[in-house]
Formats: C-alpha cells, structure tokens, sequence
C-alpha cells in the first residue's frame, strides 16, 4: 500500500512537472495522470490481487508481497502509458496565439 500511495504522488507531479514543461494546463493532465493511475489500481486490486490473495492465502510471504503490489505496478504501467500516448501528443498551445490575445 506504501508503494501505490508514493507512485500515486510520483504520478500527480510527473504530470504537472511534464504538462507545465510543454505548455499545456498541468493541473489538468496531473489529475488525468492520477485518475488513470487510480482507476487502473482499483481495477486489478479488485480484478486480480484480491482474487489471488484469497486463493493463496497459505503461500510464502513473498508471493504475498508480490501480489499485494501488483495494483500499483499496473498504476504505474498506466500513467507511463497514459503519458506516453496522450500528454506528449497533445498539441501544444502556440506562444503567439497568447500574445495577441
């Protein structure tokens, strides 16, 4: 659980830091980036951790561990995905649109 709440705010600043750095709205594409990382750790902690958790609950310590962190390794594998294909895609708002505006 400590890994997906440190990932989770990795994910909300590497948003800001990469939407800010292109110019785009970084409040927006942080909380794009976390809701992406969010919904993709609920998914697999009710889709798949849970469910092997409960099938193995008298496995080795380790295997527990493992499987306990898998929501956030998917988290994490959704916001690179996420920023990957979407935030370094979107177009980038021109400097002399802002100045004449």
């Amino acid at each position: 659980m400590l890994l997906a709440k440190i990932a989770g705010i990795v994910t909300l600043v590497w948003f800001y830091q990469s939407a800010q750095k292109r110019g785009l709205p970084p409040i927006q594409w942080a909380l794009i980036g976390l809701i992406g990382f969010w919904v993709s750790w609920w998914i697999v902690t009710l889709g798949v951790a849970n469910p092997l958790l409960e099938a193995m609950e008298k496995s080795s310590a380790w295997l527990l561990l493992l499987i306990r962190q898998l929501p956030a390794l998917a988290g994490v594998a959704t916001a690179v995905l996420v920023q990957k294909r979407f935030l370094m895609t979107a177009p980038v708002p021109d400097a002399e649109q802002e100045t004449d505006e």
